[in-house]
């Protein structure tokens, strides 16, 4: 009999290390396919940084899965320890043993530790990221409902709206709920200072763009302040992930990096463009919460196929 448990054991932990490991495979091939500078299809892993802020949260995400995967290993090793020394046909009289004052200061003492090594570079991260260092231009971020409006302060106060492309407005390769009309534009290897605030009687918005690392409040009354320097050109997505009301999931952010002197080129015709549009490319500044719901929420009650109450 006692052979025989020993051998169903050793068959039962073989076949626990063989799931695990197919486990992990599949995960690493599915966070392998979702590795990009856009949410994917099953994606798991966290998109691909595209600023210094981006690569050191990753850089610090990888460091404590380390730490876990250690803490786990150890765990599950003296769990495996346990369950085969002091297995019953072993030690059919239990110990009456109930307390180890060497052991209880370790496993106090040791967790302190961690989190104290967790601490010092989880707080330069913090300092990092809130930290702005000296910008080479600024923008000024304002969530309205349900909508974006974007400024340019050193630009002689360029300024437009960025709303929702409806589904039945989607050309070929435009991406549902996440393409809009006009997105921010800025220069690569650039500084820039985010300033981001919401309308006076709005609600709370967050503007976040995953692969950027930053996630700023649009707070009514309040202007927060956040930066990026992106690496790369090309095209970034983010959405508004704080809730935010019925149109909450048709408020996306896209931001298209560009070199220099395209961006320059690009400032030219878009000072022209939204010039002509108004003082903020659409619904004026001064407009109440009825004209602006009226102005984004519209655009996205039409990707839904239907129309908020509150709008009709």
């Amino acid at each position: 009999m006692v052979r025989l448990t020993k051998s169903t054991m050793r068959n039962a932990a073989a076949r626990a290390c063989l799931v695990t490991g197919l486990a992990f495979a599949g995960i690493a091939a599915l966070a392998a396919v979702g590795w990009a500078a856009e949410p994917m299809p099953w994606q798991i892993g966290m998109q691909a940084p595209a600023t210094p802020v981006k690569e050191r949260i990753d850089a610090f995400h990888n460091e404590l899965l380390v730490i876990i995967f250690l803490i786990a290993a150890f765990v599950l090793s003296l769990l495996v320890y346990v369950m085969v020394r002091f297995h019953h046909s072993r030690n059919p009289v239990p110990s009456r043993i109930s307390h180890n004052p060497v052991i209880e200061i370790i496993w106090t003492v040791v967790p302190v530790i961690i989190l104290v090594t967790i601490a010092v570079p989880s707080f330069k991260l913090m300092y990092y990221m809130d930290r702005v260092p000296n910008a080479d231009m600024t923008i000024k971020v304002t969530g309205n409902q349900w909508y974006w409006t974007y400024e340019y302060p050193d630009q002689g106060g360029l300024k437009f709206d960025s709303n929702l492309i409806p589904d039945n407005e989607l050309k070929p390769g435009q991406k549902r709920l996440l393409d809009v009309d006009n997105p921010l534009v800025v220069p690569v290897d650039t500084t820039v200072r985010v300033l981001v605030a919401g309308v006076a009687d709005g609600v709370l918005h967050s503007w976040y763009v995953p692969s950027f690392g930053v996630q700023e409040y649009a707070m009514p009354g309040r202007l927060n302040e956040s930066w990026f320097r992106v690496l790369h050109e090309g095209a970034y997505y983010g959405e508004c992930n704080q809730i935010c009301g019925i149109n909450h999931a048709f408020m996306p952010i896209k931001i298209v990096a560009l070199p220099k002197p395209d961006f320059e080129k690009w400032l030219g015709e878009a000072k022209n463009k939204f010039a002509a549009a108004g003082p903020s490319g659409g619904a004026a500044v001064g407009d109440t919460l009825v004209a602006t719901a009226a102005a984004g929420g519209k655009r996205a009650a039409a990707a839904r196929g239907d129309m908020p109450a509150g709008n009709r």
